[in-house]
């Protein structure tokens, strides 16, 4: 039984109110927080591992067909380093109430959900203890755990206010975020260290890395994979963070090859030239795609790889890389509906989608990575016969 909780021009939002009869996937949700009107969190809890991963699987082949006009009969395929979807998440943001008390947000509200626990929250970031301590005047707390063994807070203050950090171990950094992407070190050092393969590399303060321990390296190794970088190729690496996927590329072109990073966030950039250092091949410019490539008078490419932000590359962007003619295009996506997008208007151009993989690097969540490998064919089978701007329903659903 279902209560219609919003109806739109496009579909209905509903809260199921009771259970007739409970398929055969549904398991009690783990944690005590999860439930209709409680922590938003882990809207998936109450289905087993295997159905969250199928229910990926439909949403990620209904947004291809939909939307691009492909026929994908794929699956999500797990990460490493979560075999029971707990325990996973590496970087947890808290709210904080009026009080100070902690939480998460409710289900598509402002409402905190105090908890004294999270249960996808990774050991390292549980052990810091933020849930159970009083952080009054802050906005938010980010608790972020990495691969290096480094731990850190980051203390978001309310408007014109100062925040008594609590006593934490000695080992967590301590940041402030001033807002616009700055933060300022209260305690302990500026950046943390994140490990892949045989290389450390640096994020400073909060900047983006995968919240899923195993996401950086499998992500990695299926870009290669997919791109398959030869010596002496010239490959561009946009939206490319502080360096994880350049790296690799950077190795695989070698010295007489080229890789080419854009990036927005400048603290990024200066972490990427840190963790590349040994790597002459590779540069670094901050920008944004939609007009760097331009700006430093990018006219071809062997390969490009993408790791745009939810809302995609966009047709601007879609347009301006397929006058590089580069043989691959590889496009990393936390979205299936922008991904979808943006592959049909590819294919309106000439590059088809040769592989496309899954991965469930957001368990016990509706979230899901994919990884796509396009290949320039303009004699080919277009890669789909639909786009549309308009994907807000696909991304809710």
């Amino acid at each position: 039984m279902a209560e219609i909780t919003e109806e739109t021009t496009r579909f209905l939002r509903a809260d199921a109110v009771e259970i007739l009869e409970p398929s055969a996937d549904r398991v009690v949700p783990p944690c005590p927080f999860a439930g209709p009107g409680r922590c938003g969190g882990c809207d998936w809890q109450h289905a087993s591992l295997d159905a969250q991963r199928r229910l990926k699987a439909d949403v990620v082949a209904e947004q291809l067909k939909r939307l691009a006009g492909i026929d994908w009969k794929g699956t999500v395929e797990e990460v490493p380093g979560a075999p029971d979807g707990l325990g996973w998440r590496t970087r947890v943001q808290f709210a904080v109430n009026r009080d100070g008390v902690p939480g998460l947000r409710r289900h598509r509200s402002h409402d905190i959900e105090p908890i004294d626990a999270c249960l996808i929250a990774h050991a390292e970031v549980e052990n810091v203890g933020a849930e159970v301590m009083n952080w009054r005047h802050a906005s938010s707390v980010e608790v972020i755990a990495s691969s290096g063994g480094d731990q850190a807070v980051v203390v978001a203050p309310k408007p014109r206010r100062t925040v008594a950090v609590p006593d934490l171990d000695t080992s967590v950094a301590v940041f402030v975020d001033e807002g616009k992407g700055r933060t300022r070190v209260v305690h302990g050092r500026n950046h943390l260290t994140e490990r892949v393969g045989e290389r450390d590399f640096q994020v400073t303060g909060s900047g983006f890395w995968q919240v899923h321990p195993g996401s950086a390296a499998t992500l990695l190794g299926t870009v290669l994979e997919f791109a398959d970088p030869k010596p002496g190729e010239w490959a561009l690496d946009l939206y490319c963070g502080v360096g994880l996927f350049a790296a690799g590329l950077a190795e695989a072109v070698g010295p007489e090859g080229a890789v080419f990073g854009v990036e927005s966030e400048s603290v990024s950039v200066r972490d990427a030239e840190r963790n590349l250092r040994d790597l002459p091949q590779a540069r670094f410019a901050r920008g944004r795609v939609e007009n760097a490539l331009d700006h430093f008078d990018i006219e071809r490419a062997d390969l490009v790889v993408v790791d745009p932000p939810r809302a995609g590359l966009g047709r601007e962007v879609v347009n301006r890389l397929v006058t590089l003619q580069a043989g691959r295009i590889v496009y990393v996506s936390c979205d299936p509906a922008t991904l979808a997008r943006d592959l049909a208007w590819f294919g309106e151009q000439g590059y088809r989608l040769a592989d496309l993989r899954a991965f469930d690097g957001f368990p016990m969540t509706h979230h899901v990575e994919c990884v796509a490998l396009l290949i320039n064919d303009p004699d080919g089978v277009p890669t789909g016969e639909r786009a549309t701007d308009d994907v807000s329903q696909a991304g809710e659903d």
